[in-house]
């Protein structure tokens, strides 16, 4: 029932509609679920499904070219958006905010977005997490969501025995 939360997600649907309309025939954009609450171990999200029918003269590269990055992590105008987003962070996201999956041989792919990370650097290791800002957005809010979905992670490394400095 937060406002802030429902705006923010309707945004990302609209921003996820936008990037998968310009690869998709005219009229084939849905959104099949619509603000369901899905729980996971340490947290909970708005999940949404958009879906559209690739034009004929495109392919899964195609698909996945137009929609790597996400305008959902990037956000909108999504050129401009990147470009902030080079400007204004000082490391390079890695893995976070970009994607894992397939090409299969019969033209099928599977992607998800990596919207948690953990990469190891030797004997360091290194969780990413984010959390959607809009105009309404309370900066210690968004940091605590942030330090929130690293939980599972967190847990991960500490039930495998690894020493975890925070």
């Amino acid at each position: 029932n937060d406002e802030k939360e429902l705006a923010e997600h309707l945004m990302l649907v609209d921003l996820a509609r936008n990037d998968i309309g310009k690869i998709s025939k005219r009229k084939s954009v849905n959104v099949e679920e619509f603000y369901n609450i899905k729980k996971f171990s340490h947290v909970q999200h708005l999940v949404s499904h958009v879906t559209g029918d690739i034009r004929d003269e495109l392919d899964s590269v195609d698909a996945f070219t137009s929609l790597f990055p996400a305008g959902t992590l990037s956000g909108a105008p999504k050129i401009r958006a990147m470009e902030i987003i080079n400007q204004k962070e000082k490391y390079a996201r890695g893995p976070y905010g970009g994607s894992v999956g397939y090409f299969s041989l019969n033209g099928n792919a599977d992607f998800a977005i990596t919207i948690r990370t953990l990469t190891t650097y030797g004997q360091r290791a290194e969780i990413q997490a984010g959390a959607g800002i809009v105009y309404d957005s309370d900066p210690t809010s968004e940091y605590n969501e942030c330090r929130h979905k690293r939980q599972a992670l967190l847990q991960a490394l500490k039930e495998s025995g690894t020493e975890v400095i925070e």
